[in-house]
């Protein structure tokens, strides 16, 4: 068995049967007392985050988990249908596993699934995608110098900040940790 040695970010423990995903941690050695790692751990089924802290050196069950490559294809009521690129079989994942990640899902963009032995756990997403803007405010030549931003919409329906010089029809970098504008995409 494992302990707290091991943990990472976005390994999935066994915390009071219930599986929690880690999403951040930080070990801490105090300078009276003993040593022990603060964690945010979010569970699974109901996407709800707690903190929680555990002594050093503390067992943890880790359940094994595998990432594997499989392109997005179109969205089916509540469900995102998902293709495997070796088999061709397809797979649909619930709205609540996607949760955020449906804001930057393309028709044809390969995301990586991870699941362990029994059901689907979460989605990974790519660090950015390109994505195409379809209403903001015109731009005008010359609003470039103040870092001033104007909302904008973009195909999938993500609402963001963009800089003033940034036009409809234009495609963009954005950041999926974050949600923020990267920078205008090149050569697309």
């Amino acid at each position: 068995m494992a302990t707290t040695a091991n943990i990472r970010n976005n390994a999935v423990i066994l915390f009071k049967s219930k599986r929690m995903k880690v999403i951040g941690f930080q070990h801490v050695k105090p300078g009276k007392g003993g040593a022990f790692v603060r964690t945010k751990l979010k569970d699974i089924k109901s996407g709800k985050i707690i903190d929680h802290t555990f002594n050093a050196g503390a067992k943890l069950e880790f359940i094994k988990v595998e990432a594997k490559e499989m392109q997005f294809l179109y969205l089916d009521g509540e469900n995102f249908v998902f293709m495997d690129n070796e088999t061709y079989e397809q797979l649909m994942v619930h709205e609540s596993i996607v949760s955020n990640n449906k804001h930057f899902l393309i028709a044809g963009m390969n995301v990586d699934i991870i699941s362990d032995s029994e059901e689907i756990l979460d989605i990974r997403m790519p660090a950015h995608v390109i994505l195409k803007v379809v209403k903001t405010e015109p731009g005008f030549k010359g609003n470039t110098a103040t870092g001033a931003t104007k909302p904008a919409i973009v195909e999938t329906g993500l609402e963001l900040n963009v800089p003033l010089f940034i036009n409809e029809e234009e495609h963009l970098k954005i950041d999926t940790r974050s949600g923020e504008y990267v920078e205008r995409a090149k050569n697309k």
